[in-house]
């Protein structure tokens, strides 16, 4: 993997990032991102064996284990900023 651009953007990016995920229903988490179909991946449990998913009005992916939020699949992700 190559080293990670540290240009001034990308650190502002992530430092803006960080409040928010703070707030997360969990502590703990992975993100991934898929580019080529643009979803974005949150996971709070590992393994996450979602039991339920709903699907939000804004197209976001909820998934459950029993009423825990295991974890969130943001469609689109690029086209929300």
């Amino acid at each position: 993997m190559d080293k990670l651009n540290t240009s001034p953007k990308l650190s502002d990016s992530i430092l803006q990032a960080v409040p928010l995920m703070l707030g997360f229903p969990e502590k703990r988490f992975s993100v991934d991102y898929d580019q080529e179909v643009d979803v974005l991946y949150i996971n709070f449990q590992h393994p996450q064996e979602a039991t339920d998913s709903v699907m939000t009005d804004d197209g976001l992916l909820l998934r459950y284990r029993d009423q825990d939020l295991v974890g969130i699949t943001v469609t689109y992700a690029s086209e929300r900023s």
